[in-house]
């Protein structure tokens, strides 16, 4: 035999069963490399594993729309917002409750001496006929007029004349200004009138006619009242016209309505007379209301000054 042979376990040369012979290396290193070397195949893989090397985790990558990210375990969740009068402190909800109860009494209120006013003559409107008439009137004044069975069909104009004490000491009479006319004038083609131009003369003449009797004497506080309100109108509507000229003042208004009936239809077969009718009121002396005017135009100029 060989001097060289050392049984099976030689090392074998090229044309060995291991193939080519590599570079020598220790047996430890060896032993090494077999023991690091991966399982066979067919070896169960940690579910886990797959996953985390499936979906790698990238750092500052968007996150996807709507997706919700759960609560870390422990995590309380946040309160729900509260709205309207529960977003209040509790001082506050009780101020809330107390101006919301006052504001459905107050309308309850209204609302019940409204229908006393338009109901019929009953034992609550005897016994406090007065209380509500001092809440209804002047504000919340109703009336059926315009949907009775016959409504009104007339045509009624107001007129006022005033006597003027000139500069010269003399006293003259105006002719009679229509303010019906004025004001229809001043709505006629205007899209927005205000208030005063439809309503206030108006308004003021129906005042004095439902507060004065047949021979145009005050009923109560109210048509005293109603006459008051007539002629400050009169001395603002003369006194815008130019009544009583350069140096003059108004002594005296009067009052007179002229009223037509409105033609009916021609299909009606209906006859009115088609002649007016005036209704002339006494002279009022307008002194006190134009001191009240001097003395509140003085003030104003004094405190303009």
């Amino acid at each position: 035999m060989d001097a060289y042979d050392k049984g099976s376990d030689a090392r074998q040369g090229q044309d060995g069963p291991g193939g080519p012979a590599g570079p020598d290396r220790p047996d430890g290193e060896a032993d090494a490399a077999e023991t690091t070397a991966p399982e066979a195949d067919g070896a169960p893989e940690p579910a886990g594993a797959r996953e985390a090397a499936d979906v790698p985790e990238v750092a500052g990558a968007p996150e996807v729309a709507g997706a919700v990210r759960p609560a870390p375990p422990g995590t309380a969740q946040p309160p729900a917002l509260r709205t309207g009068v529960a977003a209040l402190s509790p001082r506050y909800q009780v101020g809330a409750v107390v101006a919301l109860a006052v504001v459905a009494v107050a309308v309850c209120a209204h609302i019940g001496m409204v229908f006393l006013h338009l109901a019929p003559s009953n034992t609550l409107t005897k016994q406090h006929g007065d209380v509500v008439d001092e809440w209804v009137f002047p504000e919340f004044e109703q009336n059926w007029k315009l949907f009775a069975p016959n409504p009104l069909q007339q045509n009624v104009s107001v007129q006022v004349r005033a006597e003027v004490s000139t500069a010269d000491g003399e006293i003259r009479t105006t002719g009679w200004y229509d303010l019906s006319a004025e004001d229809g004038r001043a709505i006629d083609g205007n899209p927005l009138p205000s208030h005063t131009q439809q309503n206030e003369l108006r308004r003021a003449w129906d005042f004095f006619v439902a507060s004065h009797d047949s021979d145009d004497r005050p009923v109560g506080l109210r048509g005293t009242l109603s006459e008051t309100y007539l002629r400050r109108i009169a001395l603002l509507r003369l006194d815008r016209a130019g009544a009583a000229g350069p140096g003059g003042v108004v002594e005296r208004v009067q009052y007179r309505s002229r009223t037509t009936n409105v033609e009916p239809p021609s299909w009606s077969g209906e006859k009115v007379s088609d002649r007016p009718t005036f209704r002339e009121l006494p002279w009022w002396s307008v002194s006190a209301e134009t001191r009240d005017a001097k003395s509140g135009q003085a003030a104003r100029e004094g405190g303009a000054a």
